[in-house]
């Protein structure tokens, strides 16, 4: 039987699912935390926090506290020192080396068997099925994958543990039926060397017939570059004209959509934004026309959520469940998952945008954030207001990050907006006048410390030559893949770091 008779056969009981955690979310949930409890009460973990008197959700968030990766790192070191049973059943062999994290000291993430199965390549399967359900007489399966990694050296801890960037673990750990249609080569993919691995992966695709690219934006865009390069094509279509499909996550695609519709001149061309993170796979755009994504109910992750309005990291009192959320509030998303997480605050912030079913957008990082004089300026915010003053000035973005300008003597606070563009806008006072515009629409905060220029001057616009990003990235010994730039300080130490390489 076809590849792509036997994908349609499993894509079409795979929704048959999807369709009832949609209509039973908050059954599915409390089944899974009970799951969870119930495999880990034997484990170092469970013994200590009294899994095995744990009956309700009250009983679980009084027995088990918050925890930020300071408070579980004991527990994680322990697993990768090779100790059984420690925060899930059996023995962990891999750990994800947290991307993306500006903290000098890197972070460790445990993978399980269980959370790569049933999590990380669960989502990777419901994303084609989701897409193939939205589009079904596609042929994903006649053509060729393309999965733009991170720096993917894997690295032995002990005779059979390992960490490396989550892309390393999945392309190390991939099934046949993705690795079959999976390019480049391991080789190539598995290089932790970024630059000579962009030229490698252009030269080693540029011949195949791509119908999928999986990366993150910025670093896809140069990846594509690079192709237009080497094979002198004018866009992607004349060098894959098979390609249908962008999945995307990691940052936003707002800021880079346009210059993807340049590089890829097709309205038929599709985008799928995912949100897979290290610590597991939390949500999938599942509609044509709206990119909201679908919080996945049933990956072996039980879902709480703390109010941003309130949010004291691991000393936060107000939490609550799925059952309790409310549209359009900004939460921290706190995980308890089979990869041996425990009411994990994770970092990231959504917001729902729909209770039936759950959907929500990222809104940013709970460390990610301008409030220095008051204004809450959130990643959402910058995101949407640099993507309106690229639009309006027909200018195209590449990389930023935005960080305070502290008040001094006879001189008032301002936004300090440090941009790599691919285009330049011809009038830079118009981008700035546009930018603040738009963050005055989305944040009354923000408008009413700008409100008469009294507590914060106009925005800062400093335009960074060619290259700066990535070599401040390297200076950090961040450079890759899945390593991003982030967009809000609220402090200048990025801004003068970054101001530094190009001084």
């Amino acid at each position: 039987m076809p590849f792509n008779s036997i994908f349609s056969w499993i894509i079409k009981k795979r929704i048959h699912q999807i369709d009832l955690f949609k209509q039973y979310p908050l059954e599915v949930q409390e089944e899974l935390r009970l799951k969870l409890v119930a495999t880990a009460k034997n484990t170092v973990w469970g013994k200590s926090h009294r899994f095995s008197t744990i009956k309700s959700y009250t009983d679980f968030k009084n027995a088990v506290p918050l925890q930020e990766y300071i408070s579980l790192f004991p527990f994680i070191q322990r697993a990768m020192d090779g100790e059984l049973n420690v925060l899930w059943p059996k023995k962990t062999n891999w750990f994800a080396k947290s991307s993306g994290t500006t903290e000098a000291k890197s972070k460790f993430i445990p993978v399980t068997k269980d959370s790569l199965e049933e999590c990380h390549y669960k989502g990777g399967k419901d994303l084609l099925a989701l897409y193939y359900n939205n589009h079904p007489k596609r042929k994903l399966y006649n053509g060729k994958h393309l999965i733009i990694g991170g720096s993917a050296q894997i690295n032995q801890l002990s005779t059979d543990s390992y960490f490396g960037d989550l892309s390393a673990i999945i392309v190390k750990n991939l099934p046949f039926w993705a690795e079959i249609r999976r390019t480049p080569s391991k080789e190539i993919a598995l290089m932790s060397e970024w630059e000579s691995k962009i030229e490698k992966m252009a030269r080693s695709t540029i011949n195949e017939d791509v119908l999928i690219i999986a990366g993150v934006p910025s670093w896809t865009m140069v990846l594509a570059k690079k192709v237009l390069e080497i094979s002198g094509k004018s866009n992607l279509k004349e060098v894959w004209p098979n390609l249908e499909l962008f999945m995307h996550g990691g940052v936003s695609f707002e800021p880079y959509k346009h210059e993807f519709q340049r590089l890829i001149p097709d309205k038929t061309m599709n985008y799928v934004e995912t949100y897979n993170a290290s610590e597991g796979f939390f949500g999938i755009q599942d509609q044509l026309d709206s990119n909201e994504l679908l919080l996945m109910l049933d990956y072996g992750i039980y879902y709480e959520f703390i109010p941003m309005s309130s949010f004291d990291g691991v000393d936060s009192k107000e939490v609550c469940n799925l059952e309790n959320v409310e549209l359009h509030k900004n939460y921290a998303l706190v995980i308890s998952s089979n990869g041996g997480l425990w009411r994990y605050i994770i970092g990231d912030t959504i917001q729902f945008t729909s209770l039936k079913p759950f959907r929500f957008k990222i809104t940013g990082r709970t460390k990610q954030y301008i409030n220095t004089f008051g204004e809450e300026i959130i990643v959402d915010n910058a995101e949407k207001a640099i993507a309106f003053a690229c639009e309006q000035t027909n200018s195209q973005l590449k990389e930023f990050t935005a960080g305070p300008i502290y008040m001094q003597a006879g001189q008032k606070g301002g936004h300090e907006w440090l941009i790599e563009f691919t285009k330049a806008p011809e009038n830079k006072a118009l981008f700035g006048s546009l930018l603040d515009e738009k963050l005055c629409e989305l944040n009354s905060d923000y408008a009413a410390k700008r409100a008469y220029n009294l507590v914060l001057q106009a925005p800062l616009i400093q335009e960074l030559p060619e290259g700066t990003f990535n070599k401040w990235l390297k200076s950090i010994e961040k450079l890759g893949g899945q390593n991003k730039v982030p967009r809000l300080s609220n402090n200048r130490q990025i801004i003068e770091e970054v101001i530094a390489i190009f001084a």
